[in-house]
């Protein structure tokens, strides 16, 4: 008997043979239970795992064998392959409907590799983005809810995100190669629609669009859609969620310049302009600018200008206009002894911080103006506050001041609603990150609006009557402790006046 062979490196796939002696072999093999078929002309020596799981693993070995020469196509080219449904969508000779288990083929008579279209997996293609869109154009009747179609409104949505991530060039190669491949592939009333889309989205033509980003983008507002995503998650959770009201009436001159100075102190620590809390109080009561350091002791000095000020930190935005305005006149205060940050201008680079790239230039007034619809529709001022916080944290319209700013902009929106203010401690920096990170990379709002709830119930806690005895309370509370792992437990986490 001639020993079957497993297909190239894959030891778990055998293909079937037109060859007598090879397909009583597999015969064979099959009876003896060494190996056991899972689909026509497919066979597996893997007897424990589901013919589901094996076929998703070794699905463009097979497809390979199978349809050499096939072009991974419409909706499956900008999907990457095969899409979460199961179903990938080939162009070949013929046109024809395969099943395997957990995965449906469609195959459809078209082209075969064409320019542009780059290899893929074993003797497999896969379509050009400007291909793809091309036959995502095509007029798609969905048979047992199958189409092979993307919708318009998710073409339009890919289009601006491709804008969003490589420009507008990136928009006009596509349209500059569609024109060139569209008469090949017998696609030139496609290539017609796809011309005045990308005009659209572009501002250069007009045309009826359907998605909310793309009509954004031609009227000369473009936004973040994902971070609209993670607004929407966090104003229904404040609109779901009965906060606390901690309500403060008037504050003594003494009250308000001791509060402002622990949470200008503070703020700037966090980011990092780190001064003992005797010389920070030298800068801000006494002005004595640290030589060695002048920027950072202005931007002490000149976030605490700003929340010390009764009139200024009662002002909140009634429009869009005023959130933009308020942004830049507070930013400009704020970073006014760094005219290199540019101060009171929104940033014309993309900036970072770790792994979070935050919103792009271009979409910065347009994310702002988005988020605002859902602002003013908050009541609560502390719903509102925190909501505040985030928006101008995630779109981080500056080139640096950016947490300082948001915080500002949160805790006005206490002093409007005559709610206690929000300072968060240097021990209480980590909850504050970590808070922050899951809400914008996980969408997990729990952590943000404890983290919040509970520095605003410290803040609450501390007499800011006597400067004294509020450092000496910040002090027993362990505010003013690096936050590590090493510390002593009670060095570790914020004490709560009064409480803890």
């Amino acid at each position: 008997m001639r020993k079957i062979q497993p297909s190239s490196a894959m030891q778990e796939i055998v293909f079937g043979s037109a060859k007598p002696k090879e397909s009583v072999a597999i015969s064979r093999e099959v009876k003896a239970g060494r190996l056991r078929r899972i689909a026509p002309k497919l066979y597996t020596r893997n007897l424990k795992d589901s013919p589901e799981a094996i076929v998703q693993r070794n699905l463009y070995l097979i497809l390979g064998q199978y349809f050499s020469g096939a072009v991974i196509s419409h909706r499956s080219a900008l999907e990457g392959g095969l899409g979460r449904d199961g179903v990938l969508f080939l162009s070949y000779k013929y046109t024809r409907k395969i099943m395997l288990p957990g995965v449906t083929v469609r195959l459809l008579r078209g082209k075969g590799a064409t320019d542009g279209d780059m290899p893929f997996m074993e003797n497999l293609h896969i379509a050009s983005p400007a291909r793809a869109l091309l036959e995502n154009l095509q007029p798609a009747r969905a048979r047992s809810g199958l189409s092979k179609a993307w919708s318009p409104h998710q073409i339009e949505d890919y289009l601006d995100q491709l804008v969003r991530v490589h420009g507008e060039a990136r928009l006009n190669e596509i349209r500059d190669h569609g024109r060139r491949i569209a008469p090949a592939l017998g696609l030139t009333s496609e290539f017609e629609q796809l011309d005045k889309l990308i005009g659209a989205i572009l501002g250069t033509r007009k045309q009826q669009l359907t998605s909310d980003a793309a009509r954004a983008r031609a009227q000369g507002a473009p936004y973040d859609p994902h971070r609209l995503e993670l607004f929407t998650k966090l104003y229904a959770a404040l609109k779901g969620q009965l906060l606390p009201r901690r309500h403060v009436g008037t504050l003594s001159d003494f009250q308000l310049r001791h509060l402002a100075f622990f949470e200008a102190y503070f703020s700037n620590y966090i980011e990092g302009t780190e001064f003992v809390v005797e010389e920070a109080a030298d800068i801000v009561f006494r002005g004595r600018i640290n030589a060695q350091r002048p920027a950072d002791s202005h931007d002490v000095l000149g976030t605490y200008r700003i929340v010390s000020n009764s009139e200024e930190m009662n002002r909140v935005p009634a429009s869009n206009q005023e959130l933009l305005e308020l942004l830049q006149t507070r930013h400009a205060v704020l970073l006014g002894g760094r005219p290199k940050k540019r101060p009171g201008q929104f940033k014309e680079t993309a900036n970072r911080a770790g792994e979070t790239i935050f919103v792009a230039p271009e979409l910065v007034t347009g994310t702002l103006a988005k988020g605002f619809d859902l602002y003013r529709s908050l009541e609560d001022p502390l719903a509102r506050a925190m909501y505040m916080m985030f928006l101008v944290a995630v779109v981080h319209p500056f080139d640096d001041g950016n947490g300082r700013i948001a915080r500002i902009m949160m805790n006005a929106e206490l002093v409007r609603g005559m709610s206690c203010r929000i300072i968060i401690p240097t021990v209480y920096r980590e909850d504050y990150l970590l808070a922050m990170r899951a809400l914008t990379r996980q969408g997990n709002t729990a952590p943000y609006l404890h983290m919040l709830n509970r520095a605003q119930d410290f803040t609450s806690r501390i007499e800011f009557g006597d400067y004294d005895q509020a450092l000496a309370q910040l002090r027993a509370a362990g505010a003013f402790f690096e936050p590590h792992p090493f510390f002593e437990p009670h060095q570790g986490k914020l004490l709560m006046p009064g409480k803890d």
